[in-house]
């Protein structure tokens, strides 16, 4: 704006330069002077509250389309996360395209093409599977987008600008040690009977989280203080597609018919997450008539905790989905506002590309011992969504 006043002030001057004609050069200049010291001041007049508004605008994100993709409404987890984080950056003043993608890759493609094509500005993207978002993210690469992968790591991409994430491993160990406390393992003379679930092979983080707990678990499996009766002990033969609790209550159910149906006692289930210990409670409840075995989870379902208090499941791993999205959108400021984001860790998270600056979240148990404390009285529930 300022140099167009400025052009224009310089255009008058001249033309009455040239009508004076006969006036002399110092009385021409000094008049130009005069007049461009006016336009200027006139436009830095009109500037001033346009500048400072502009920049207000920017101050609170407003104007800025941020897109945030989640996998599915299928799980309570996701439809937490994709509210918490729309909640959260319209608060900061951001506009938000939410989409959720039915746990279809190619949906999830086409919603953030479609963000990217209606001037997201950034996109947060928690993957369906992390090695199939190649083609749209190096389109918003091209495009100077950035990009957040939000709980998954996405692969094999380098247009990932930030992960933030639980520590996912530490998930796993939780669930391991907690496992070889209630077990007593330590001091067990008799061995303990344990089958083994983990979730989607897709999803990056469930090597984490079943790493995490074999690291801790492993030993007692070698020594014979924990034998899997099934013999299935291999990451790919205790996935399960999709976090189904289907799938898992399924391979459950045969898993007892072929192992326990004769009244050996399953002393306990490593379950990943709620959703495959969820399938697996529904198993037991139609097709195991021995003592209850002690079960894991992660993510705190307001299903799983029901079961906690009525002694169907022993813990989850509570990933308060409330500050992984306040942690984003700090980070979504940050970027948006020409800074870095915040990290915690530059060591762990190699998607094929290098390693993906990160920030990590602490995970917590909760058992029925705690869990009004933990996510009753912080708010995330109501005693009557437990009721």
């Amino acid at each position: 704006m300022k140099r167009k006043f400025l052009a224009v002030a310089m255009t008058l001057a001249l033309a009455a330069s040239a009508l004076a004609g006969c006036g002399s050069k110092t009385s021409s200049v000094s008049e130009s002077k005069e007049t461009q010291a006016t336009t200027v001041a006139a436009a830095e007049t009109t500037k001033a509250p346009e500048s400072k508004a502009a920049d207000s605008k920017a101050d609170k994100g407003e104007g800025v389309l941020i897109g945030v993709a989640m996998p599915t409404k299928d799980l309570q987890r996701w439809n937490q996360d994709g509210t918490n984080m729309k909640k959260e950056l319209e608060t900061a003043g951001y506009k938000v395209d939410l989409q959720f993608a039915s746990n279809d890759v190619q949906t999830q493609v086409s919603q953030i093409e479609n963000m990217i094509s209606n001037g997201c500005q950034l996109l947060v993207v928690a993957s369906i599977d992390g090695s199939s978002l190649g083609e749209p993210l190096a389109q918003a690469k091209s495009m100077g987008i950035p990009v957040i992968a939000y709980d998954r790591l996405i692969m094999n991409s380098d247009a990932v600008s930030y992960y933030a994430t639980f520590d996912n491993y530490k998930v796993g160990q939780k669930q391991g040690e907690y496992l070889v406390e209630a077990l007593g393992l330590e001091k067990a003379t008799d061995p303990k009977n344990i089958e083994l679930f983990t979730g989607d092979p897709a999803d990056n983080n469930c090597k984490f989280f079943f790493g995490g707990a074999m690291d801790v678990l492993k030993k007692y499996v070698d020594n014979g203080k924990l034998v899997v009766k099934s013999g299935q002990t291999a990451f790919e033969q205790v996935a399960t597609a999709n976090w189904d609790s289907e799938k898992a209550q399924n391979r459950m159910d045969t898993v007892i018919a072929g192992n326990y149906s004769d009244g050996t006692v399953l002393d306990a289930v490593l379950c990943s997450n709620d959703s495959t210990a969820l399938g697996v409670e529904n198993a037991l409840a139609s097709s195991y008539t021995g003592k209850y075995p002690i079960i894991t989870g992660q993510d705190c379902d307001i299903a799983n905790v029901k079961n906690m208090v009525q002694g169907k499941q022993a813990m989850s791993v509570f990933k308060d989905t409330r500050t992984l999205a306040t942690q984003v959108v700090k980070m979504v400021d940050s970027i948006i506002k020409g800074g870095e984001a915040e990290i915690n860790d530059t060591k762990t998270y190699d998607n094929g590309t290098g390693i993906i600056p990160t920030y990590l979240c602490d995970p917590v148990v909760v058992t029925v011992d705690n869990y009004k404390d933990m996510i009753i009285k912080s708010g995330y529930y109501t005693e009557d969504q437990l009721k």
